[in-house]
């Protein structure tokens, strides 16, 4: 039995549920086969030593252990990605088959978080789709991106505008799609992914929304909390920049950006780069190049108490709308 899906653009079959998705009875071709709780049968031929080394993070878990390593595999045309959780992913170099393993202490919650995240992230870059480690919104029929260092309150904002009723389309992973009428953005799925402190922030308190995995300490927010999901492509009109909070009560404001500082900071932003190639990173910087010099961006400086949420979203949204009324 296949679980079928679109998201990112691409048409999903998997073995088994992958949470946060929402099964499809038919899609107009499979793009994607995933497979859940089982790896190939040649991975058993390829000893640990014999696997080539691509990438080992420099985080440490609480053990000292990277967080996250890859290997490539038979020359290239796979590669092997495990977390020091032991979560286990196998993905071509076509970006068309996904493998997934975990240890019984975990869920499959826990590997959707990853599956949903880095890994789809990772594929669409195989496939040339070059991705912002940001959050999309849709204002009209355009959408907006919202982008920062990790930590800097993407997905709060997301989530604050999804509370005053506006549309989301990506969270994490903004799949940017560069066609013949433009730059805009692929749906991803309809969650948002929220630490408890930010429900706090937004809801009260942090139980009012559900946690992500038994074993994390994120939260989700979807349409039985009033999420609504944008399903198709939007063009991109914006770009805002998430600076670090401050308590000034000058604060929230918004500053333009040179062409300069904000393609450095969009590279600074970009999904799954720590493991693409030359040509991956070349294709990135060609697109990004053309991203500052067709889309305004903007410093967005928020202010360090939640209470301004509301107030930065109108502050973005006044400035969208007058981009949009000056074209």
């Amino acid at each position: 039995m296949s679980f079928l899906y679109f998201a990112f653009g691409l048409g999903l079959a998997s073995n088994q549920f992958i949470p946060g998705l929402v099964a499809l009875q038919a899609i107009p071709v499979v793009d994607v086969q995933v497979w859940l709780h089982l790896l190939p049968l040649w991975l058993e031929e390829i000893p640990e030593e014999k696997q080539q080394v691509w990438y080992v993070s420099s985080y440490r878990d609480d053990r000292s252990m990277p967080v996250m390593r890859a290997w490539k595999l038979r020359d290239g045309a796979y590669f092997r990605v495990l977390y020091s959780d032991r979560t286990q992913f196998i993905i071509n170099r076509a970006g068309t088959e996904i493998w997934a393993t975990w240890p019984d202490n975990l869920t499959l919650e826990d590997t959707a978080t990853y599956l949903l995240g880095p890994i789809i992230g990772f594929l669409l870059r195989l496939r040339g789709v070059t991705c912002l480690h940001a959050s999309a919104v849709a204002v009209g029929d355009k959408c907006l991106a919202i982008i920062g260092q990790s930590g800097a309150g993407k997905s709060t904002t997301a989530a604050a505008f999804a509370k005053a009723g506006f549309a989301i389309l990506a969270d994490d992973v903004v799949a940017l799609l560069d066609g013949n009428t433009g730059l805009s953005v692929q749906p991803a799925y309809p969650r948002l992914r929220l630490w408890g402190e930010s429900v706090k922030a937004l809801y009260g308190s942090p139980d009012s929304l559900p946690l992500l995995t038994p074993n994390w300490n994120k939260r989700y927010l979807d349409s039985r909390y009033g999420l609504q999901f944008q399903p198709s492509p939007l063009p991109l009109g914006a770009i805002y920049i998430l600076s670090d909070r401050i308590t000034s009560p000058a604060a929230p404001f918004i500053g333009t950006v040179s062409a300069h500082t904000g393609l450095i900071s969009l590279v600074a932003n970009t999904y799954a780069s720590t493991l693409i190639d030359k040509s991956m990173r070349g294709q990135e910087f060609d697109l990004l190049s053309r991203v500052v010099n067709k889309l305004p961006l903007r410093r967005v400086t928020p202010h360090a108490d939640p209470a301004y949420l509301s107030k930065l979203c109108d502050l973005i949204l006044e400035d969208f709308q007058a981009i949009a009324n000056a074209k």
